[in-house]
């Protein structure tokens, strides 16, 4: 079936466009919230990944299977979203939130999905993504400061302050 969608793709069929599209939505957009600072720039983000999708999928290998390779391609259009949304941060000041940590142990349970992505949508920017590169998608710091044109150190400092960042605002909200 996907295989047949796919060919439809490559042909440039609007049905099988929509088809691929309506299949993997929510699989895309449950990466693409974890990146994004709302919804709306979720849906943005994964619109322009299907768009590179659609502009591509003559170069997917059919040998392979398709959900990596769309992964794939969804967390490098987050990642030049923020690339293109960086320069517009950096008169930011990433440290606004105090580094305050009142529990270092709180464990929390019965969050739901929902809180847990308001929760990383909190955090700037930079945090959000290297926290989102090294815990959700299992990047070293090597190649998220690859990725991210930043340094190993930045990387994992940005890492340490999303934590803490995220211990405080679960300590705020539901303590």
């Amino acid at each position: 079936m996907i295989q047949k969608i796919i060919e439809g793709c490559r042909n440039r069929q609007r049905e099988s466009q929509k088809e691929l599209y309506q299949m993997f939505y929510a699989y895309g957009m449950s990466i693409t919230l974890r990146y994004a600072e709302s919804r709306e720039q979720a849906v943005a983000i994964l619109n322009d990944a299907f768009m590179k999708v659609f502009t591509n999928i003559s170069t997917f290998d059919d040998s392979r299977p398709f959900k990596p390779w769309l992964r794939q391609i969804i967390v490098n259009t987050a990642i030049n979203h923020f690339h293109r949304n960086q320069n517009e941060r950096r008169s930011e000041a990433l440290d606004k939130v105090e580094d305050e940590l009142n529990s270092r142990e709180t464990i929390i349970s019965g969050i739901s999905y929902d809180e847990i992505i308001d929760m990383v949508q909190q955090l700037s920017p930079a945090y959000r993504t290297v926290f989102n590169l090294y815990v959700i998608e299992g990047f070293k710091h090597k190649e998220i400061a690859k990725m991210l044109d930043i340094s190993i150190g930045t990387s994992k400092s940005n890492l340490s302050k999303a934590k803490r960042n995220l211990q405080s605002i679960l300590e705020k909200n539901f303590i």
